[in-house]
């Protein structure tokens, strides 16, 4: 397992660009202030005053505060995909396989920060369970693609039969998560860590198990 706790959320993740226009204000507090407090919490004025526009700002942009919620989710799907593939990239840069493990060593590093509130995609698709909503349906949307990526990163390594794995895998990460969020435990991704070296050791020709370590 290679170690990454070294480096602070911040630096591994990376942040995104600091707003420039009214618009972007709104959202990236929408997004701030939603994963803090969910979105049931959060109400326009909150997101007007943290955002530092005026009311006539928020509705030249925004019919409602559900279509800001949106934008939000949106933002926040865009950022956290990259900065995840970027924090990858840092711990296992050229690996398939060894991605697939170290998800779960920048899973520990972000489940253990002091500012982790789980999963926004979860709390969304919680928070607003009609499947037809448009902030259900961008969490869900955002849930198939990473679904997607792992299929497509177990194909890069080997694995034939990527679509069972990418079900199974999936599997593991969603319960890590819920047991991180849910169970309170900080050590989730250390716990089923060990469940996904078993799982790709299925997976993986015996060659590319005895070449790479894999028990």
């Amino acid at each position: 397992m290679k170690k990454c706790s070294s480096k602070p959320v911040a630096e591994l993740f990376g942040l995104p660009p600091a707003p420039k226009t009214g618009r972007e204000r709104l959202v990236y507090a929408a997004v701030e202030l939603v994963y803090l407090h969910g979105f049931q919490a959060v109400g326009v004025d909150q997101v007007i005053a943290e955002a530092g526009v005026s009311k006539t700002t928020f509705y030249n942009h925004f019919e409602s505060r559900d279509e800001l919620f949106v934008a939000a989710i949106r933002l926040r799907d865009e950022w956290e995909m990259k900065s995840f593939d970027a924090a990858l990239r840092q711990v296992a840069p050229d690996d398939p396989q060894a991605k697939l493990l170290a998800i779960f060593d920048v899973l520990d590093l972000w489940f253990t920060s002091p500012d982790f509130r789980g999963c926004q995609f979860i709390n969304a698709a919680a928070e607003f369970p009609n499947p037809h909503d448009p902030v259900h349906a961008v969490a869900a949307e955002h849930k198939r693609r990473t679904r997607d990526g792992f299929r497509d990163l177990a194909a890069a390594a080997g694995i034939v039969a990527a679509e069972a794995f990418a079900d199974q895998y999936t599997a593991l990460v969603e319960g890590t998560l819920i047991l991180r969020q849910i169970h309170g435990r900080d050590d989730a991704a250390r716990v089923v860590r060990p469940a996904v070296e078993l799982l790709l050791a299925h997976h993986l020709p015996p060659v590319g198990n005895a070449l790479r370590g894999v028990p």
